[in-house]
């Protein structure tokens, strides 16, 4: 399949800042027809979806926002959980591959009245439907869709399993701020430290970004209170902390999670009373006083590093809105990306599906 797309250089592409982006070439590299999570890739694999996201990079900036790589393609959002920026990134990004899009959620789906997440997969994929877009507050149901049809699945995030897409961004966001440096390979993070910090424990995006900057040799040190970073989490590769101060001046980007609150017990109660119902914390005042990350304590942070946010945001609770909106923040630059790689997960998994691939 050819994308018809130019040929650029890639500020991200493998083996130097000035290496041209083919995106046929890179997809020889790519064998799978699902993108469940960033656990299961290899470094490789990694690489090749960063560097072919780079070669869509400038889609965005073109006066006509479209390439024909997916013309004729299908591509249905099945989203089964609460979203508004993933699902219009996508949506976004299947258009300017020039793909139709289809949407289906849970209130108005079949499993709203009983149907499994499986008979749904196969009856939209029935209907010709080329690819799948899920999310899903269960953890597994990405596969469980992905076993179930030969079509080719993308995981939009499954319960507190992965968000791969959003963990890709991230890492091309951190690897596009250290483009100046000219790098002699900028998929090599080895000697770059990154903290997470927050609800770690329920967040697919900290697993989904330990996993990926981890195999590309950066260090992980995910920072929060021990009842959202408890030691156990250190079995996926990170070093585990629980005094962000100590953490600060020695990171090359801070990534800053929310609390959901939706994912502990008696949320609502929570949310209203200001204090955590589940005991994880005492109370929101406390837990920003130890864990927000607030104009003072940015002050502390390298000249170079930078601060981020996968969104949404809680302004005031885990990061002061001046500091969202300050020159180190490339949070709204994650927003951006998120274009490109989700074009490039989507055109990837379709291409392989085309040339047989069932790796999943």
């Amino acid at each position: 399949m050819s994308t018809n797309a130019p040929t650029r250089t890639a500020p991200v592409a493998s083996g130097g800042t000035a290496a041209p982006a083919d995106p046929n070439e890179i997809l020889s590299r790519w064998n799978r027809r699902a993108l469940l999570g960033l656990q299961d890739l290899s470094a490789e694999e990694i690489r090749t979806l960063l560097a072919l996201a780079s070669s869509f990079a400038d889609v965005s900036e073109r006066s006509v926002k479209k390439v024909p790589a997916l013309r004729g393609r299908v591509v249905a959002n099945l989203f089964f959980e609460d979203s508004t920026r993933t699902r219009l990134s996508f949506t976004l990004a299947a258009q300017r591959l020039s793909a139709d899009v289809i949407d289906l959620t849970e209130s108005g789906s079949s499993v709203s009245k009983g149907e499994t997440i499986a008979d749904t997969v196969r009856n939209v994929e029935a209907m010709g439907v080329d690819a799948l877009v899920i999310r899903h507050k269960a953890a597994g149901a990405a596969l469980v869709a992905a076993k179930a049809v030969k079509c080719a699945v993308i995981n939009a995030g499954d319960g507190k399993h992965e968000h791969p897409t959003q963990g890709l961004l991230d890492i091309y966001t951190l690897i596009e701020s250290r483009a100046h440096a000219k790098p002699a390979d900028p998929f090599d993070l080895r000697g770059v430290r990154v903290a997470i910090v927050g609800d770690i424990v329920s967040s697919r995006v900290a697993r989904s970004n330990i996993a990926g900057l981890t195999k590309l040799g950066a260090q992980v040190i995910c920072v929060g209170p021990p009842t959202l970073a408890p030691r156990s989490l250190e079995a996926l590769g990170c070093q585990i902390e629980h005094d962000l101060d100590a953490v600060l001046p020695h990171v090359d980007a801070i990534n800053m999670l929310r609390i959901q609150f939706e994912r502990h017990a008696s949320a609502e109660e929570g949310r209203a009373s200001h204090k955590s119902s589940s005991n994880a914390f005492p109370s929101l005042r406390e837990y920003t006083q130890g864990f927000a990350l607030t104009r003072e304590r940015a002050a502390r942070l390298k000249p170079s590093t930078i601060v981020m946010h996968p969104g949404p945001m809680n302004r005031g609770i885990e990061i002061a809105g001046d500091v969202a909106d300050g020159e180190k923040s490339v949070i709204f630059r994650q927003v951006t990306n998120g274009l490109p790689v989700r074009m490039a997960a989507l055109f990837a998994c379709v291409s392989a599906e085309e040339r047989g691939r069932t790796t999943i």
